[in-house]
């Protein structure tokens, strides 16, 4: 907890209460109203916790207004320009970059600890066919509690971390094999001589009838949108599982709870929403009437991956994803793809227009990942698992720093009642 140096005073009633002020390294002061109810016998009322800080934490730092978005201090477009997943992951999870010999030895545990238990494939057989892999992917995570009972105790710390590596490994092959049941062909299993992405992208697209090479262009694409999924602070998804590790849920319940948040279409489900409007749009002559609509203040319609809830200014991840859209459009072309050739010149027509340039709508990191994915073949159905496979490891370090924090208890946030209070029972015959 940052050093306390200033206090608030609060009045209620005529009596006051002193509440102390943390100062962070970045952003604003935060009021600690631990002890409120206590001493004043009330609470405070904040729908959707947007001005309340639930914890303390050191992995990563937003600031929306400024555009900057940092893990452990390192800006995220350095990261994705200059580092790679495997070691933003080490970042994340120990707070420094790995030497030499420490990423060696890091992406050697994950690497063999990609294969699932052979069992589970039978799992991913009880469900239908037509399953969302999101529900495959609930499912099969919080199944693994089933299947790893030697990383489920939180109080062992060599547990916790053997549970680390296995769900970091694991949910590409995962992610993969749910993608894989849906559309009917065998699973693919993983190699230990590729790389994190090139992996993924193998067990995606592979068929046991010829052989599969992973375009290097298309791997580091997929290995940025790792990257610059990987954390976002304290977001819904992440409270979920900060929430569910509170209570001391073993770690894979943990991350199934945050899988289930983060199928929300109003978090996990931007990029498809993208796709989804870039659908709607459907030709490039029909742009100008889509771009007027988002700028007649009386009508509601909104260009999906434009601006940000967070990032008033520009999104910070948005130019390195940008740069990858284009190298991946430039190596498999457009020309057989309405839907790219929308998004191109939706987003040329965008940023040519003042208006929104005033309003700083500028194309997102949704926007550019929705357009890659589209770009390498996956369905809409995969955009949000490939989020939560990339989330995965931000989850992971917040519930290893939530279990390490002394202030540790039970989330129970309260309430604004407004119901009934106390009355008597009626029997059903003279109601």
């Amino acid at each position: 907890m940052a050093d306390t140096q200033k206090t608030a005073t609060l009045t209620i009633d005529g009596k006051s209460y002193d509440l102390p002020i943390h100062s962070p390294t970045g952003g604003p002061d935060v009021l600690d109203i631990r002890k409120l109810y206590g001493q004043a016998d009330v609470f405070t009322y904040d729908p959707g916790f947007t001005s309340t800080a639930a914890c303390d934490s050191t992995i990563t730092f937003i600031d929306g207004e400024e555009g900057i978005l940092l893990h452990r201090g390192y800006p995220i477009d350095q990261l994705a320009s200059e580092s790679h997943f495997l070691e933003v992951c080490y970042l994340l999870l120990y707070g420094e970059l790995p030497d030499t010999k420490e990423l060696e030895r890091f992406e050697t545990l994950v690497t063999r600890h990609t294969m699932l238990h052979e069992q589970m494939a039978n799992f991913f057989r009880g469900f239908r066919r037509d399953a969302h892999p999101m529900a495959i992917m609930v499912g099969v995570v919080g199944a693994m509690s089933a299947f790893y009972h030697d990383s489920t105790d939180i109080n062992d710390a060599h547990q916790r971390e053997v549970a680390t590596i296995r769900l970091i490994a694991k949910m590409p092959t995962i992610a993969a094999w749910a993608y894989k049941y849906t559309i009917g062909q065998p699973f693919v299993y993983p190699r230990n001589d590729l790389d994190y992405a090139s992996n993924f992208l193998r067990m995606c697209f592979a068929v046991p009838a010829e052989d599969y090479e992973v375009n290097p262009i298309l791997a580091r694409a997929m290995d940025r949108i790792f990257t610059l999924h990987a954390d976002h602070e304290q977001n819904a998804s992440t409270s979920t599982v900060r929430l569910a590790s509170s209570s001391g849920a073993n770690p894979f319940a943990c991350i199934a709870a945050g899988i289930a948040c983060l199928w929300g279409p109003a978090h996990g489900g931007a990029n498809q929403a993208c796709l989804e409007m870039l659908k709607e749009i459907g030709t490039v002559d029909r742009i100008p009437e889509f771009i007027a609509r988002a700028k007649d203040k009386n009508d509601s319609y909104r260009l999906m991956g434009f601006g940000h809830r967070v990032y008033k200014n520009f999104d910070p991840r948005a130019t390195v994803m940008k740069q990858s859209a284009d190298e991946v459009l430039e190596l498999l072309g457009v020309e057989d793809n309405p839907l790219l050739q929308v998004a191109m010149e939706l987003e040329k027509q965008a940023l040519a227009d003042p208006y929104f340039a005033e309003k700083k709508l500028f194309p997102n990191v949704d926007f550019y990942s929705g357009i890659i994915l589209e770009a390498m073949g996956f369905p809409t159905s995969m955009f949000t698992p490939i989020f939560a496979l990339a989330r995965t490891v931000g989850w992971i370090s917040q519930w290893k720093e939530q279990l390490a924090d002394p202030q540790l208890k039970i989330g129970r946030p309260r309430q604004l009642y407004m119901g009934e209070m106390q009355r008597d029972y009626v029997d059903i015959e003279n109601r």
